[in-house]
């Protein structure tokens, strides 16, 4: 019997497991995931096996994802042993665990090389950054011996690639009952830079390379996600638990909708996108947020305001193409008040934010976070809403 090939995920969340191990496993892929969640590896180490549940707003179907072995992280030599015979290798650990992961891929690929083994190998990128492809490829650069680094641009493929599947984090109460289980909604989409490969283009379920693949990360960022951020920010106004009961508010809707039109008239503008489709797009978006089934929750909508506020960010992003292209963005207006609202708690980086402003002030926080000047038409909007926020009755957060 022929071995299959296999396909190397670092990362087994949300991502990993709720998205790219039912893609590369439909693929014909013996899936190896990589983690550092301990209980998790040995579940799937022990089951060869784990439980996808598709809930859809209709219906919802459990999926066995098989073959799949899993290691942990921490255990490089067993991980470079996997990464020197991968077909293909995929990432979602967050940007942040990158630098981690390249000293074990470095020491496969030199495996790999040193074994005379030349095929191009490939590593799918979904990490909520731009830039992710070029650090990684640093990082493992640095690591490498001198002699193989000229390798790493002639064999490996950095492709990033566009994650708009929703998976909500398991609850404890899912966890305990099996660790291995995974929520996330049907969507199975996952376009690619097709430019980023290296030899050939891999086939893979639902895989869809793109070019321009700019296109298509701004179309996700200032559409999907600014409108996830509207929905998070407005709805933690008016007093809401999950994203889904925001969608019918009276007084957000009509400000969500329009910054959806707002930012789909820029990415029309700026990447020549069909407008019909575009609209199918938007509503097929808010159709997906309306899946109670999901109960993806405002704290996780609207966390990390600061991030989420940068000048190239889904909010501020977006505004800027807006204005670009002669658009007046005042619904996404709406979106940066609101963020800059956002004085949840529980969230280390909104105390945070909250603490900018009570020291520099409005205009201070514009110009550094958001790199919006005082004398700007985009901050005179945001700061009539931002007011608003703050004093209209029906913005005070109900509890």
């Amino acid at each position: 019997m022929q071995e299959r090939s296999t396909a190397v995920i670092f990362g087994a969340g949300s991502v990993g497991r709720g998205f790219l191990g039912q893609l590369f496993n439909e693929s014909g892929y013996e899936v190896v995931f990589v983690d550092v969640d301990e209980v998790l590896v040995e579940a799937l180490a022990r089951q060869g096996t784990y439980t996808l549940r598709l809930s859809g707003i209709e219906k919802a179907e459990n999926l066995t994802i098989s073959p799949v072995r899993a290691i942990n992280s921490l255990r490089t030599e067993q991980v470079a042993a996997e990464v020197a015979k991968a077909s293909l290798m995929a990432t979602a650990v967050g940007a942040r665990a990158l630098a981690d992961i390249a000293r074990p891929i470095a020491a496969g690929l030199a495996q790999r090389w040193e074994a005379g083994q030349t095929t191009p190998l490939n590593v799918i990128i979904c990490e909520n950054l731009h830039d992710a492809p070029a650090l990684l490829c640093g990082y493992m650069r640095e690591t490498l011996p001198d002699a193989l680094k000229p390798y790493v641009r002639e064999r490996v493929g950095f492709v990033p690639a566009v994650i708009a599947r929703m998976s909500p984090v398991p609850t404890p109460e899912q966890r305990a009952a099996d660790p291995t289980l995974i929520v996330a909604e049907p969507y199975k989409v996952l376009p690619v830079d097709r430019k980023a490969f290296v030899g050939d283009i891999p086939q893979v379920v639902g895989m869809e390379p793109v070019a321009p693949f700019t296109a298509y990360v701004e179309r996700k960022l200032y559409m999907h996600n600014a409108a996830h951020a509207m929905l998070g920010y407005l709805g933690y106004c008016r007093g809401y638990v999950y994203g889904y009961e925001v969608l019918g508010d009276p007084w957000v809707r009509p400000l969500l909708d329009q910054a959806l039109d707002e930012a789909g008239r820029a990415v029309v503008a700026e990447h020549g996108f069909d407008p019909q489709a575009l609209q199918e797009h938007v509503q097929d978006i808010l159709a997906r947020f309306a899946n109670r089934a999901l109960a993806d929750p405002i704290g996780r909508l609207a966390r990390d305001p600061l991030r989420k506020l940068a000048p190239g960010d889904r909010l501020v992003g977006a505004a800027r193409l807006a204005e670009r292209h002669g658009i007046r963005p005042e619904g996404l207006a709406w979106g940066i008040a609101a963020a800059l609202a956002y004085d949840n708690p529980d969230d280390t980086h909104a105390m945070e934010l909250q603490t900018k402003l009570a020291r520099e002030g409005l205009g201070g926080i514009l110009r550094y976070v958001c790199d919006i000047q005082e004398d700007e038409p985009l901050a005179d909007l945001v700061r009539s809403r931002y007011r608003v926020l703050r004093e209209e009755p029906q913005w005070q957060r109900r509890t």
